[in-house]
């Protein structure tokens, strides 16, 4: 498929779909007590959703415009490779595969599984096993091909939506009396915390871009795809933390470890509590799909230009899916759920670093696979969304006679404020990790010598890498 090929097997709504499935996953039903226990109240609550969604809208823009710019697909990939350089790309597309991507897949696949083992009153030691369960189905169902893959994912969110239309109309039709004033004074570090969660709750819709290749008609359906996901998304978050505050009082959600549960009890009794809980296994899944269908194109494409990768590159003939991404993907995602979920995984982590003259993580620091998992993958995450940001503004230099389908407005303003909101999440994200950044050093690190490695083999093979672009 060429770049200026407009066929492809997904649709806009296919497109839609997948922003709405990874970017709506597990944390609209999981943060908004913290959120508001950081804010002076429900007014400031609701405009940080608004803001927050606001910058991310920026964001599509921009990323709007590098898709239809530079339509392979890879997303980030092919922009910072063009950007920078082949090593640049090869970094982030090694980051992907060793950090970011696949600990936010195994995130997630924690997500569903807590709720998994509370839904079936399992011990606490399943949920490793129903992690690992959840990303092995998905992953083998998605090497069954595209179609496979997108017509579970359209399933899966259509069940979410109707889930948080149900949430939303219980709250808000809700006949409680409570009180939307804050009684207490913030009792957290602040809006910085506040606002870095809001913001990972927006997160993955830039996700989209990885898949441009494969979406019809893209240069019209790729800034529509992220510009329609995005707003619904804003609308959707927006009305569920209204719900929340209508069914509980600003205080009452404050106080709430898992306010979905909490509301819907609120109005409809204690049996919704098990419903809210099934409607986040839906939601978590939603997003696992997506994820690693996304994902595993960018793998797909590094493996297409890089030596050593060159097995990712392969896509079957009979499914139309890089059976070889995904599956490499799902094996290292299998060994981080193993890694930070069992206690051998653990010391077998600890003694690496003991080894490397590193110390030991505090593991108590964190709360279970989600926390570690997401603490461990947002600090390079946000560097390599930073980098993005500075790329926007090389690639308008360097190609600044390139036909552009769709155009960011207001610039340089967009792509301005899109690098702050990168500069703050990665400063946020790496006092986070704490402790877990000696764990992350090293397998970003290792990507430099791998980038010479796989140079040197492609010369032995007298295969000259290909071009960020077909």
């Amino acid at each position: 498929m060429t770049e200026h090929d407009e066929s492809g097997p997904l649709t806009l709504w296919d497109a839609v779909s997948l922003v709405i499935g990874i970017v709506i996953g597990s944390t609209i039903y999981k943060t908004p007590g913290t959120i508001c226990s950081n804010v002076s109240g429900p007014g400031a609550a609701i405009g940080l959703w608004v803001l927050c969604g606001g910058l991310s809208f920026v964001g599509a823009l921009c990323y709007a415009e590098l898709a239809t710019t530079y339509s392979r697909s890879g997303g980030e990939y092919n922009y910072l490779t063009r950007a920078f350089g082949s090593w640049a790309g090869f970094l982030f597309g090694w980051s992907q595969l060793a950090i970011i991507q696949t600990g936010s897949i195994g995130a997630l696949s924690y997500v569903f599984a807590e709720y998994a083992a509370e839904v079936l009153q399992a011990p606490k030691s399943s949920v490793v096993w129903f992690a690992l369960g959840a990303v092995t189905v998905l992953t083998l169902l998605n090497m069954l091909g595209i179609h496979a893959g997108r017509h579970t994912q359209k399933a899966l969110v259509l069940a979410k939506l109707l889930g948080l239309l149900l949430l939303i109309v219980a709250g808000l039709t809700s006949n409680s009396v409570v009180s939307m004033a804050a009684t207490k004074p913030v009792t957290g570090p602040g809006w910085s915390l506040a606002m870095i969660l809001v913001l990972y709750a927006y997160g993955g819709w830039n996700d989209a871009a990885f898949v441009t290749a494969e979406v019809r008609n893209r240069s019209r359906n790729i800034p529509l795809a992220l510009l329609y996901g995005l707003g619904l998304i804003v609308i959707i978050y927006v009305l569920v933390n209204l719900a929340y505050l209508r069914a509980l009082g600003f205080e009452g959600l404050r106080n709430s470890q898992r306010p979905a549960a909490d509301a819907l009890a609120a109005v409809l009794g204690e049996h919704a509590g098990r419903a809210m809980s099934l409607l986040v296994m839906i939601s978590a899944l939603g997003g696992l799909n997506g994820l690693i269908l996304a994902v595993s194109r960018v793998h797909a494409t590094v493996g297409a230009d890089h030596a050593l990768f060159s097995l990712l590159g392969r896509w079957s003939e009979r499914t139309k899916t890089p059976v070889w991404s995904l599956l490499a993907q799902g094996v290292i995602t299998v060994l981080m759920i193993l890694g930070v979920g069992t206690e051998s995984g653990r010391s077998m982590i600890d003694a690496t670093l003991i080894r490397s003259s590193l110390r030991a993580i505090p593991w108590d620091r964190y709360y279970g696979g989600f926390d570690t998992l997401f603490a461990a993958s947002a600090p390079i995450f946000w560097l390599f969304f930073l980098s993005t940001g500075i790329a926007y503004f090389v690639l308008r230099i360097i190609d600044r006679d390139r036909p552009r389908p769709f155009t960011a407005p207001w610039f340089p303003l967009c792509p301005l404020l899109f690098c702050g909101m990168c500069g703050f999440g990665l400063y946020s994200a790496a006092n986070y990790a704490g402790p877990l950044l000696p764990l992350i050093a090293i397998p970003f690190s290792l990507g430099i010598p791998l980038f010479f490695v796989s140079g040197w083999l492609g010369r032995l093979s007298s295969a000259k890498p290909r071009s960020s672009e077909t």
